[in-house]
């Protein structure tokens, strides 16, 4: 599967694209969002093992999330059931993923608290009090500590970013998925500084009224990752189905084979999708999904193609 390099923008278009999803389905994301949220504090309260275990099986539920996003594009619905998905699907490799994150995590803590030192781990954990000398040299330890933290732990996000969709929509085992999510990221750095300093300013307006935009702003960087992975793996935009697929058309482009073609319709053979895109200037063809000037590409019955070849390939294969 090709790693696809995309434009700045899209970093914000990927964000606005999963808002979308959730106003699709608005009491459905905020139900599953509020039962992972109770998952994880039910967990915390088991000591020791109960942020390990919600670290390990993470993965599992935001796959499950994801194939929520899939069938809301395909025009069905989302449902709480589909949290709980992931453990039907790929579990072990799922839970591979979560361990391999949980190992990376201790590693830097530990990294962390060597760096600190025992004077650090004092005050923080045990509220010591030191002299200004030892202060100075505390908060020199803290700062280091947390610059290593933070170049540590950008690679490992980076890392299981993409890798549960990967594991769950092409049952990429887990140690490739985890690699080929690290070079999506960085291959699209530019996109997610933008994706990533947009996210931070609406955390910012989301927090403001007692918290409660982040009941829409959770879910919509959950969809937002459904999104880009689309972007950057598959070469699609969002794609909303009027109404479902019949099964034998849901095939799309989620395998590794490289010439399989999306056949997008509704059961009539309509043309009935509704693409999402920020940029007017910009379209996508239909038929190999690459971006190009609207002005350079071919249109024919409002669908545009990068070319007549591939608008005659186009059409050849929806009269199959």
């Amino acid at each position: 599967m090709e790693i696809r390099q995309v434009n700045a923008k899209q970093g914000w278009q990927w964000i606005i694209s999963g808002f979308y999803l959730f106003r699709m389905a608005p009491a459905a994301w905020i139900l599953a969002g509020f039962t992972l949220v109770l998952i994880a504090m039910t967990l915390a309260l088991v000591p020791l093992l109960g942020k390990f275990i919600f670290t390990l099986i993470s993965p599992v539920f935001l796959a499950g999330l994801m194939m929520g996003c899939k069938d809301l594009e395909q025009g069905k619905k989302l449902e709480l059931l589909h949290l709980f998905l992931g453990f039907k699907k790929n579990v072990a490799p799922l839970i591979t993923i979560g361990g391999i994150y949980l190992i990376g995590q201790v590693l830097i803590v530990g990294l962390v608290m060597l760096i600190g030192g025992t004077v650090m781990m004092d005050m923080l954990l045990y509220g010591k009090r030191v002299d200004e000398n030892e202060l100075m040299v505390v908060m020199d330890n803290m700062l280091t500590a947390s610059l290593v933290a933070l170049t540590l732990s950008i690679p490992l996000m980076m890392a299981a970013w993409f890798s549960p969709l990967l594991v769950i929509f092409n049952n990429t085992p887990p140690i490739v998925a985890m690699k080929k999510s690290f070079f999506a990221c960085l291959r699209n750095f530019i996109p997610f500084q933008i994706y990533g300093i947009t996210l931070i300013i609406l955390t910012i307006f989301a927090v403001m009224p007692y918290g409660l935009g982040l009941i829409v702003l959770i879910p919509t960087v959950f969809a937002s990752i459904y999104v880009s992975y689309k972007d950057i793996f598959l070469s699609e935009p969002l794609i909303i189905q009027d109404t479902p697929l019949k099964e034998t058309s849901q095939k799309a482009n989620w395998s590794d084979e490289p010439d399989s073609i999306t056949k997008k319709g509704t059961e009539s053979g309509t043309d009935q999708n509704i693409a999402i895109n920020a940029d007017q200037n910009e379209i996508q063809c239909t038929y190999c999904g690459l971006h190009l000037p609207k002005e350079k590409a071919v249109k024919i019955n409002d669908q545009y193609f990068c070319s007549d070849e591939h608008r005659r390939q186009y059409e050849s294969s929806t009269r199959e």
